[in-house]
């Protein structure tokens, strides 16, 4: 495995050892937060249902069996099953909340305030605890009780528009409402965990998949309620900067190259494309002028482009101080020499055995790389009832039990 200076050290202490996490959990944006929260140490108990579990474990078979959502996002989790129609239920729910530090859920409309699991409902049963409620849409508006999958919140939420093109608008590759949410959850956390070290009391928190991607919409949503228009998409492109876009080489590849000021520019169209006439031309002198001319401007960048190939566009513009990348399918990066060269695929175990695994994205000096295994369905069952002292009724074990 190639050293990378940038790892954790082994054997370091993990940041949020000894927390506990709690998770009634399923697809994407609870196990998300969880996943980050494990990442950094912090003991996660994934709650699932008899029988199937987190329905993302089904989604495909393509890690040698087993889905490729529950593999990315359940690796250092301990997972129990618990059947909360069953009698003797309640006793195994109330002794998990006793053992919690945080609790997480992102289950249906109505089912988590059914079990007394909402957030609210745990902080004023529990007032030390942290607890999460990631929900679709939020409370308090006219779609709180509507079913919420990232595809849907998207599209209504705006994400949708501002991808693809003006005539084919497109869903985001990456599922940025479960992210955004699961990332802001996560945050959310860790300020309200930093707040108990002085107060000694949790707080209920609520985040939506809605929110999430209403506040990444950003520069666009406040666009669009200043100027009551919108921009339209533009494929592999920037409504908002120019030039910056995708163009063709000639060994049929294709290059983005990139420019966010106009310093950038000037050397772009000089140095770069041998253009001073370009950056003489007061047509583009500013950034708007430029958006506006847009197209003039990437026909001759793309004449350009295609009579080199792309590896030399590439260290051309590197050398001209410009940005540039190449275009990669997601089967490209699988081999990123970014990723190889520096260690960041490793294994982690499961119950299809080892299965290739990505290091996380945050890298703190001396925090240890934990990559414990993803866990078959109620795993940890057993154990944590023992440890919980319950009986396989679910009521507490009697001392001859314990």
């Amino acid at each position: 495995m190639p050293a990378n200076a940038e790892d954790g050290a082994p054997g370091g202490a993990a940041p949020l050892a000894g927390l506990v996490v709690v998770s009634f959990e399923q697809a994407v944006a609870a196990p998300y937060c969880t996943r980050l929260l494990a990442d950094l140490g912090a003991r996660v108990i994934k709650v699932e249902r008899p029988h199937t579990g987190d329905f993302a474990r089904d989604y495909d078979t393509e890690v040698n069996g087993m889905a490729t959502h529950f593999v990315w996002l359940n690796r250092n989790k301990e997972s129990m099953v618990v059947d909360f129609k069953a009698p003797g239920s309640d006793a195994v729910l109330e002794a998990l909340l006793d053992r919690a530090d945080v609790v997480v859920q992102n289950l249906a409309p109505g089912v988590a305030s059914g079990l007394g699991i909402d957030a609210a409902t745990v902080v004023r049963r529990r007032p030390s605890v942290v607890a999460v409620d990631i929900s679709g849409y939020g409370t308090g508006g006219p779609l709180d009780d509507r079913r919420a999958y990232d595809l849907l919140v998207q599209a209504e939420a705006g994400s949708c528009a501002m991808t693809g093109t003006a005539d084919a608008p497109a869903k985001p590759g990456i599922p940025i409402a479960d992210v955004g949410a699961g990332l802001q959850a996560a945050v959310a956390v860790l300020a309200a965990l930093n707040g108990r070290h002085g107060s000694g009391r949790g707080v209920a928190i609520r985040t939506s998949l809605f929110d999430s991607v209403a506040d990444l919409l950003g520069f666009g949503l406040l666009h669009a309620a200043y100027t009551g228009a919108e921009r339209p998409p533009n494929g592999l492109s920037s409504p908002v900067v120019s030039p910056y876009g995708a163009y063709p080489t000639r060994d049929g590849r294709t290059v983005v190259l990139g420019t966010t000021n106009d310093a950038e520019w000037q050397r772009l169209s000089k140095i770069l494309l041998g253009r001073p006439d370009l950056a003489a031309d007061l047509r583009y002198a500013s950034n708007p002028q430029r958006c506006e001319h847009r197209p003039t401007l990437d026909a001759h960048i793309g004449a350009w482009t295609r009579t080199l190939d792309l590896a030399e566009i590439c260290a051309r513009a590197d050398a001209a101080g410009i940005g540039n990348a190449e275009f990669h399918r997601v089967r490209e990066v699988v081999d990123h020499p970014q990723l190889v060269e520096r260690g960041r695929w490793r294994e982690v175990d499961s119950p299809v055995g080892p299965v290739r695994s990505l290091l996380p994205a945050f890298i703190g000096a001396g925090w240890p790389d934990l990559l414990n295994p993803v866990p078959g369905l109620g795993e940890h069952t057993a154990a944590i009832r023992a440890e919980l002292g319950l009986s396989e009724s679910g009521s507490a074990a009697s001392a001859a039990d314990a």
